[in-house]
Parts: C-alpha cells; sequence; structure tokens
C-alpha cells in the first residue's frame, strides 16, 4: 500500500469538511443539539425516557399547558435515537445545502416556518378528529417530537435550485413522497409533512436574488466573455496585428530635421 502523501490527502479531507461545516454552521450546530438529545433519550432509562418524549412533546396537552415552550423544544428530540444516521445524511443533502444557498437566517427562517405552522395545524387537524370522534381522546397525549417539519420544509425551498428542467422531476419525486402517505390512510404527521413541504415551496421569495446549481457542462455554461476570443479568430489576430503595428509606430523615434539655411 503507497503511503506517499498520504498526510497531504488526510489534510486537504480535513480541509474540506471544515470548510463545509463552517460554510453551514447552523445546520450542523442543530445537528449536534440532537446527536445530544439522541444519546440522552439512547441513555435514559424507561421512565424517563417516556417522562422526556412527552414532556417535550408538542402534542395537544402539551400545546395547552406550554405553547411556546413545547413548540420550540420538540423540534429538537427525536423518539428513535437510531435514525440519528440517517438524518445525519438528509441534514447535509437538504439542510447544509439551503443554508449555503440562502444563508443562515433565511435558512433558520424556513425551518422554524414549517416546523411551527406544521404542527399548530397538524394539531388542529388531530383535534378535530377528536372532537368528531374519528380518533381517541387519548390521542390529546401523543408523543410529537422530530425534526421532520423543518427538513420537509428545506427540502419544498431546494426545490428552487435546482435548474429546469431538473427542477419539475425533483419537485415530483417531492411532493409523491410526502402526498402518497397522506393519500393512503395517513396520519396527522403524514398531514404535517405535506403542510410543511407547502411552506417550504411558498417561501420562495427567500430565494430572489440566488443562483440555481449549473448542471449543464456543455458550450451554454461558458461565459459570453470567455467565447468571444475564440468566436472569430480572424479578427482577433487582425486586432492584434493592428495593435502591434500601433506599438511600434509609437515606439519608433522621429527623425530629426535638417536645419535650414538662412538667407
Amino acid at each position: 500500500m503507497n503511503l506517499e502523501g498520504l498526510p497531504d490527502r488526510l489534510w486537504s479531507l480535513w480541509s474540506s469538511v471544515r470548510a463545509w461545516v463552517r460554510s453551514s454552521p447552523g445546520t450542523h450546530i442543530y445537528l449536534l443539539i440532537i446527536g445530544i438529545t439522541s444519546l440522552v433519550i439512547a441513555a435514559a432509562s424507561e421512565g424517563l425516557e417516556a417522562f422526556l418524549l412527552h414532556r417535550t412533546s408538542s402534542n395537544i396537552h402539551e400545546l395547552d399547558k406550554h405553547p411556546l415552550q413545547s413548540l420550540l423544544i420538540s423540534g429538537f428530540w427525536m423518539a428513535n435515537p437510531s435514525s440519528f444516521l440517517l438524518y445525519a445524511v438528509l441534514f447535509e443533502v437538504f439542510h447544509a445545502n439551503v443554508e449555503r444557498w440562502v444563508g443562515t437566517v433565511r435558512w433558520l427562517c424556513t425551518v422554524a416556518v414549517a416546523h411551527i405552522a406544521a404542527t399548530l395545524v397538524s394539531q388542529e387537524i388531530l383535534l378535530l378528529a377528536i372532537e368528531s370522534h374519528s380518533a381517541p381522546r387519548s390521542m390529546k397525549h401523543v408523543v410529537d417530537i422530530g425534526v421532520s417539519y423543518g427538513l420537509a420544509g428545506s427540502v419544498g425551498l431546494l426545490t428552487y435550485r435546482v435548474p429546469r428542467p431538473w427542477r419539475w422531476l425533483y419537485l415530483t419525486g417531492a411532493v409523491l413522497f410526502f402526498a402518497v402517505p397522506l393519500t393512503t390512510g395517513g396520519t396527522f404527521t403524514d398531514a404535517g409533512h405535506a403542510i410543511a413541504l407547502a411552506l417550504g415551496l411558498a417561501l420562495w421569495p427567500l430565494t430572489r436574488g440566488r443562483p440555481t446549481w449549473r448542471w449543464d457542462l456543455g458550450p451554454a455554461a461558458v461565459s459570453p466573455a470567455a467565447r468571444a476570443p475564440a468566436e472569430n479568430p480572424a479578427q482577433n489576430s487582425a486586432g492584434e496585428s493592428t495593435e502591434n503595428l500601433t506599438r511600434t509606430v509609437a515606439r519608433e523615434p522621429r527623425r530629426s530635421r535638417r536645419p535650414r539655411a538662412r538667407r
């Protein structure tokens, strides 16, 4: 095994990872907090786990007693810590790219709006189902925590970074992913995901002035300024020749005039 240059490659890899993390700090701080809370849930006893999950949940009961606290805290916990690695990958794919694209403030606005609005609307749907006896009253205390609503909002906003015509393929896949469970006997959580995706799409004004990905590597991707010298080589050569001739004439010393004889 050739180990020559291994330290340089490792340093280059470390520099790339550090640059990526620094370009999306909000995403990785969020991911770090979720990693810590997932470790707490994984290490907790069964009784403590149940207490934490219900106490930090944004269900109807907690929203009625502690509305602000439950709305904010519920977005930093996961009921299943074993899914942390999956969400870490999804954070890098969606959250990090959105944050690098629109900035930390706009990304945070997208996540907050999607999480809070989807939580409130989905719990209102559940409350209506309870009042119409379509759902048991015990659902008021159901565990409703997670990061998926904010993630669905980022998925929606990232649509506008994908260039056409690939944008429509991406949008179709996102809509089908969240709509199919909803139309096949989905729960209030599935309704929340669909709402969060729609909110991410509705926040398109946050993307104004932001460039899309450039996936076209053909001649169209080359700027006009770069194409100009190669489009008309004859004209370019003539221009260079004229310029060289002008410089030569400018550098040529003037001939001294012969003095005229006086009369």
